[in-house]
């Protein structure tokens, strides 16, 4: 009796089964997001978007995010520059604070503004005497929003100012160049798309900043009523503009991680 030729085990190739095991949290992620494009019909988003509650709430969105983008920018640049490009004494710490924004909960970072910035505030006793009130205006909105995104454009700038080789540098200074001009003309240009990246994954976090916001700003439609804070309440009375107003960030988000990837891909070729 003849015995038939032993036959080995079909298995799956090694990258079938590492799809096989990236489905779930692929699935996981991917569902909630087409859930919400699904739910809202572009003629919906259109008609939402002209709702005057809806429009001021993208407004308020808009000028606050660029606002604190902008106040990143300008004075988180040097103290990038500082850690990137300089060694001291207490550096670990002052690096371990810049970073301690991104997993503080959001919530700790707005009561924290109100104990520092607010009326019975640290700093409130002396704002109040020069006449300024920060808590609950749009003021407060721009410095939760700062507060919370402005570590990612620092922890950008500090890599791309790190990654530039102290040759260049030393260089440009040999030939009589102070230090303005080489951060100016030698550093500047080629930490630009770190910079940029940092920049648009800030704005992008501002734009999306709700905890920090309504307890330090509170949620005042058309002067501190920002579009994730308007989702909360719409989706108590309206499902439709929270819909809407989340499709819309959802878009932006998006975009804003194209550009980084664009910016990243084109620094790397």
């Amino acid at each position: 009796m003849s015995r038939s030729p032993h036959r080995p085990r079909r298995t799956l190739e090694p990258r079938n089964r590492w799809w096989l095991l990236s489905l779930p949290l692929l699935l996981f992620l991917a569902l909630p997001l087409a859930a919400l494009i699904l739910r809202s019909s572009p003629r919906q988003v259109w008609l939402n978007v002209q709702q005057p509650a809806v429009y001021q709430a993208i407004v308020v969105s808009l000028r606050t995010s660029v606002a604190a983008t902008g106040v990143t920018v300008l004075l988180g640049t040097p103290a990038a520059y500082l850690m990137a490009r300089r060694s001291f004494r207490g550096k670990r710490a002052l690096d371990t604070l810049l970073d301690l924004p991104t997993v503080l909960p959001p919530a700790v970072s707005g009561v924290a503004l109100l104990m520092a910035f607010g009326r019975r505030g640290i700093a409130g006793g002396a704002l109040e005497a020069a006449g300024v009130d920060i808590a609950f205006t749009q003021v407060a909105v721009v410095l939760a929003q700062t507060f919370v995104a402005s570590p990612f454009y620092l922890r950008s700038a500090i890599l791309g100012f790190a990654a530039v080789e102290p040759e260049l540098a030393q260089s440009a200074a040999l030939d009589g160049a102070g230090e303005w001009a080489v951060f100016r003309h030698v550093i500047l240009p080629l930490s630009r798309s770190a910079l940029l990246s940092g920049a648009m994954m800030t704005w992008a976090r501002a734009l999306g900043e709700f905890g920090a916001t309504i307890i330090f700003a509170g949620n005042f439609p058309g002067r501190t009523q920002t579009m994730p804070l308007a989702i909360y309440l719409g989706f108590e009375l309206e499902l439709d503009v929270a819909l809407t107003l989340s499709v819309i960030l959802l878009a932006l988000s998006f975009l804003v991680l194209i550009g980084v990837r664009g910016l990243l891909g084109r620094e790397g070729e």
